[in-house]
């Protein structure tokens, strides 16, 4: 991207928790990114790979790791939309247009669909870091949620450090294929102002009507 990738210092931040805490900085880094943080698990995973490569660790070992904290990343964002789903509705949905029956229509989707909706986006870049905060807004039973947690996360994890094993000394050359995520933090970015202008223009053009009506 012509301004520099937003996605390379988040990797370098990786790197250097990993290079100081070892495994303890790969669970801390894919808890945060199962917990919704903006913390790519490619670049954690790829250089926990690396790190097999070298011998520090078993590729077993770190898998685990990596599973188990995005497990605990994912309760965590449940629990959020759990028991935030309250406030979300009462205090906060009509600043962001959600409405009750947008709430039962996606306690319908996971209802119906949510095993396969929690088990195939634990594998799918960008959607697998907020799968967990609707799952909790749904209310989808906690043990489903957690079984098809793990049973997604378990190939993605495997596959990424498998990747950055192999890869050995050239696993920095697998971050040019993170810079997909560049273009999602800009588009967020864009309909979040577009979002903040449209909330604008409403209020402005509600102001002479509540003037009108005293």
């Amino acid at each position: 991207m012509l301004f520099g990738s937003i996605t390379d210092p988040l990797v370098q931040f990786a790197v250097d928790v990993i290079d100081k805490l070892g495994l303890v900085g790969v669970f801390l880094l894919m808890v945060g990114e199962s917990a919704c943080l903006p913390i790519p698990s490619e670049g954690t995973m790829l250089f926990a790979g690396f790190n097999v490569a070298n011998g520090e660790y078993s590729l077993l070992t770190v898998v685990t790791v990596g599973v188990v904290a995005n497990l605990i990343g994912s309760w965590i964002a449940y629990g959020i939309g759990y028991f935030g789903r309250v406030d979300l509705l009462e205090k906060h949905g009509r600043k962001v247009f959600i409405k009750p029956h947008h709430l039962h229509k996606a306690d319908d989707w996971f209802e119906r669909y949510g095993d396969a909706t929690v088990f195939f986006s634990r594998m799918l870049p960008i959607v697998r870091t907020f799968i967990s905060l609707p799952a909790g807004v749904a209310r989808m039973p906690f043990l489903r949620f957690t079984v098809f947690t793990v049973l997604g996360c378990i190939p993605w994890v495997f596959l990424i450090a498998f990747i950055g094993q192999q890869a050995g000394d050239r696993w920095e050359d697998w971050k040019e294929h993170l810079h997909y995520v560049d273009y999602v933090v800009v588009v967020a970015i864009a309909v979040c102002v577009v979002w903040l202008f449209v909330r604008y223009r409403r209020r402005r053009g509600s102001e002479p009507a509540a003037v009108d009506a005293a």
